[in-house]
């Protein structure tokens, strides 16, 4: 089993920045994608960037040139950078790795206008 803990998340005007951090600890050997996805209240869970071992990433349209991710495979940690952030990133971010699928606990964003 993988564990994921992440951080970083908080409250911050529209327009605002936040980093967040997800650790990985476990069968870290065996994972090839880490990535985050969010969920916003009364909505489903969306995948929001994910990044090979290899550093080949994808995002979804909505955050496009707007959140970057990154890791480090050294410290085990996947990062989302989130610029320009909008009233509508409000949500809980999941941080997640796979194989084997494996989900954190969840950070809470919200962004006011």
């Amino acid at each position: 089993q993988v564990q994921l803990v992440e951080s970083g998340g908080g409250l911050v005007q529209a327009g605002g920045s936040l980093r967040l951090s997800c650790v990985a600890s476990g069968r870290i050997f065996s994972i090839n994608f880490m990535g985050w996805s969010r969920q916003a209240p009364g909505k489903q869970r969306e995948l929001v960037a994910v990044i090979g071992s290899g550093g080949s990433t994808d995002y979804a349209d909505s955050v496009k040139g707007r959140f970057t991710i990154s890791r480090d495979n050294a410290k085990n940690t996947v990062y989302l950078q989130m610029n320009s952030l909008k009233p509508e990133d409000t949500g809980v971010y999941y941080c997640y790795t796979t194989p084997p699928m494996s989900w954190g606990q969840g950070t809470q964003v919200t962004v006011s206008s």
